[in-house]
């Protein structure tokens, strides 16, 4: 294991946080507030740690898949423990444990707070706490990608390590490239919609600090209804761009070197727009009894959906209070997910493809046993490989999941808080049912639960292994092995 890389890539991480975390200090001199300094202080600690562990440049940059993970994993933690002490130290949220969870939460896009009254944090915080979306939605590690040099193949491990779905591939040859583009794309998006929300007359703070949350379909808010208060117009900015951020970036890419027919003819952009399409219409037939009118029903449903399948997780309604049948169809959605490539979470509509096409092919197997079938995806055949790497993501997911709602279900509430609260957390979503609804918090939690929904959260943003790999007892083997040589 190259031990040095790793300690000069998360010196790095530190060195962008501190650089990163003089935006909410700016924003605090902006409103007069004195939690500005803690973030001041916060980022001279992060720059310091950083520039101490980075100061030394590695011998060899040259470092494998397994590294790459362990690095991902640990830029992560590290990143939420430094993020998460300006919350505590300004005394907004005066418990550490309950600071990382809403830090992590932020970081990995999941939007599940520990705060019954968010409405009470200073503009900074309520500033930073949603920047974390957007940090984390594209991810630091690709941004990092981008200006820090490495040779045979180290950035595509690092790339694969944090990207979300189940491959990932360079738009251009060289991966610097296609993380300077994926992040163009990422940013132009997000000044597009905070000028929308501008010229719907939403309040300049609330159009950056939401359209933050969009982009990394994070779904932090700065109003206790979530957006709820907001007009038809600016629900339907954030729905479009909540849909829109949960496509995959290959497709934006195609666009904007004129292969638009190409970006429609990708499979996974086609299932994710016909499953949230065959959704909307299903919750609005069911809602639309209940809601003020037909239009308010449809911006309800389309909304939820949107919200839910690109685990974003704002809310424009309760939708705890709806039928059974749709807030079944809203869980199914959880575990579904956005398209790979994209900001959100979930398991990944392209994996679903790849599970049910291979089931297909097992079926046809049974009636045709000397037949040959290959599995087609995106117009590409399917290497075993990637069905192995399918299959195991989905026994692993499984396991950790009824594992996590077993853990949590010690403290003693009720199977669909438990339920709910695990999926939405290692799905990157935020709310979900009873205890955990959309108009509650995860406040309530013991301090080993919050923990253990913290794990789910980075498992999740991470899809599974990068986080796992860290107690496999080979990495830390070979890493004292290496210390013992020297």
């Amino acid at each position: 294991m190259n031990s040095s890389v790793i300690r000069y890539i998360l010196g790095w991480v530190l060195k962008i946080e501190a650089i990163l975390l003089l935006l909410p200090t700016l924003v605090a001199i902006i409103y007069k507030e004195s939690a500005g300094f803690y973030y001041l202080l916060v980022s001279g600690l992060c720059l310091l740690t950083g520039f101490l562990m980075s100061m030394r440049k590695p011998k060899n940059f040259l470092f494998y898949l397994k590294d790459g993970c362990v690095a991902t994993a640990l830029s992560w933690i590290f990143m939420s423990a430094f993020g998460a002490l300006p919350f505590y130290l300004t005394g907004e949220i005066p418990n550490y444990t309950n600071a990382l969870f809403e830090t992590i939460s932020g970081f990995t896009t999941t939007g599940a707070s520990i705060l019954s009254d968010v409405e009470a944090l200073t503009h900074c915080s309520l500033f930073w706490r949603s920047f974390t979306h957007w940090i984390g939605g594209m991810g630091v590690l690709v941004f990092l990608l981008a200006i820090i040099p490495m040779t045979g193949g180290s950035h595509m491990n690092l790339m694969r390590a944090e990207s979300p779905g189940p491959s990932v591939g360079k738009l251009v040859p060289k991966v610097k490239s296609t993380a300077r583009i994926l992040y163009v794309i990422y940013f132009g998006m997000t000044i597009i919609e905070i000028v929308l929300l501008l010229i719907g007359r939403m309040p300049v703070f609330d159009a950056i600090t939401l359209s933050f949350g969009t982009a990394g379909t994070g779904g932090f808010g700065v109003l206790n209804d979530s957006l709820a208060s907001y007009t038809m117009y600016q629900q339907w900015v954030v729905t479009i761009f909540m849909i829109l951020f949960g496509i995959n970036f290959n497709a934006y890419y195609l666009i904007l070197f004129g292969q638009v027919k190409n970006a429609f003819k990708m499979e996974e952009v086609r299932v994710y727009l016909l499953i949230i399409l065959s959704s909307i219409v299903f919750v609005f037939i069911n809602i639309v009894d209940t809601s003020v009118n037909a239009f308010r029903a449809l911006l309800d449903s389309s909304f939820q959906v949107a919200s839910i399948i690109t685990t974003t997780g704002f809310s424009t309604v309760d939708f705890d209070a709806w039928n059974q049948s749709c807030k079944t169809v809203l869980v199914l959605l959880m575990f579904i997910g956005a398209c790979a490539g994209s900001t959100g979470g979930g398991v990944k509509v392209s994996r679903f493809i790849i599970l049910f096409k291979t089931v297909i092919k097992e079926l046809h197997s049974y009636i045709h046993p000397k037949s040959i079938r290959k599995i087609t995806f995106e117009g590409k055949i399917v290497e075993h490989e990637v069905l192995r790497a399918t299959n195991v993501y989905f026994i692993t997911f499984i396991t950790l999941f009824f594992f996590s709602v077993l853990l949590v279900s010690v403290e003693g509430n009720d199977f669909a808080t438990n339920f709910t609260a695990v999926a939405a957390t290692i799905n990157n979503i935020g709310p979900g049912l009873e205890l955990v609804g959309p108009t509650k918090n995860f406040g309530h939690f013991n301090t080993f639960s919050k923990y253990i929904l913290m794990f789910d959260m980075l498992a999740g943003r991470l899809e599974l292994f990068p986080l796992l790999i860290l107690f496999h007892p080979a990495v830390w083997l070979d890493f004292f092995r290496q210390k013992f040589k020297h």
